[in-house]
């Protein structure tokens, strides 16, 4: 697991490297990548020759440069193996009712959380109750949800 983990990060760091080292020529300009709608509407067109060179000079120099890591299965990588894991403590956005299944947990720190266990627990019903993720055992993670008489619950990080 740790040498997969090793091979998808160092895919993953080869390929922002050779996107970084790109010359000005590679890159598309502005022009290239806009429509004629949307670069009159930035009002681009009003640039000068050159002024419009040197920012597309600019942005080929700076390119974005967007690294994902994923499992083979294609689900996102959020943790690597060496990276610490810390308890996580936020609040469940919206209702809070128990879980049954796969529950989908969205927070409100942005994340979302996927129950793995299988089990149900009735919680009642909680609106943005406070919840605490913490690291367990072997990678996984445990979900505890503040006002439930609920044991914690075995989930997986989705967004």
């Amino acid at each position: 697991m740790r040498l997969r983990n090793a091979a998808l990060l160092c895919c993953a760091l080869g390929i922002a490297s050779a996107c970084s080292g790109a010359t000005a020529a590679e890159q598309p300009t502005l022009q290239e990548r806009m429509s004629k709608e949307e670069f009159h509407a930035a009002e681009l067109d009003k640039l000068s020759p050159d002024a419009l060179k040197r920012l597309n000079d600019w942005l080929a120099a700076h390119p974005v440069t967007v690294t994902k890591l994923v499992t083979p299965s294609n689900k996102p990588v959020f943790y690597t193996e060496d990276t610490p894991r810390e308890r996580i403590e936020t609040r469940i956005d919206g209702l809070f009712t128990g879980w049954a299944g796969k529950t989908v947990f969205k927070l409100q720190n942005g994340q979302e959380w996927t129950q793995v266990d299988s089990g149900r627990c009735a919680g009642g019903k909680l609106h943005d109750p406070k919840v605490k993720i913490e690291p367990a055992m072997g990678g996984s993670w445990l979900l505890f949800v503040s006002g439930n008489d609920c044991d914690g619950l075995h989930v997986e990080r989705t967004k």
